[in-house]
């Protein structure tokens, strides 16, 4: 078993895979769904809550829709690997809204940022004006998406 896995059972993993593919479903609704009674469920989820299994419930929007017709992913290698700069990327990374996932990865860079720009410009601008801007960068690379074979948010419990 999945070491993430233990503690919960067959009925958590309900919960959390049917929450997953609808998050907007009443305590009612889910606990026809797990056939639990309502109170019982309710103990479920507030316990996944609690220990940090279920972080939060939002609205997934289609970024083209909304205006955001360019995913970019950025890989990014620093000059020097000390703490303090280290520190000071992944922070000025985190206030940025139009970076919507960061890594830190081996390999050939140090990080591999997921980035969303309604259009080429803004992209070049978030470049000139933020990243090339940090302190400690070696380099940066782009690969712009061309399209989007698979998005999902559902972890395979």
């Amino acid at each position: 078993m999945n070491k993430a896995l233990e503690g919960m059972d067959k009925i958590d993993r309900q919960i959390l895979n049917v929450l997953q593919a609808e998050g907007r479903l009443t305590n009612q609704q889910l606990a026809e769904r797990v056939k639990m009674s309502p109170a019982a469920c309710w103990r479920r989820v507030k316990q996944l809550e609690e220990r940090g299994v279920i972080q939060n419930y939002a609205a997934i929007l289609d970024r083209k829709r909304a205006g955001f017709n360019f995913c970019i992913f950025v890989h990014v290698t620093l000059s020097r690997h000390i703490k303090e700069d280290v520190e000071k990327f992944e922070l000025a990374i985190k206030k940025r809204p139009e970076v919507l996932e960061c890594y830190a990865t081996t390999g050939d860079s140090d990080f591999i940022l997921r980035v969303v720009a309604s259009d080429i410009e803004a992209y070049d601008q978030f470049l000139e004006e933020f990243m090339f801007g940090l302190p400690g960068i070696l380099q940066v690379k782009s690969s712009i998406s061309l399209r989007e074979i698979k998005f999902d948010t559902k972890l395979p419990l």
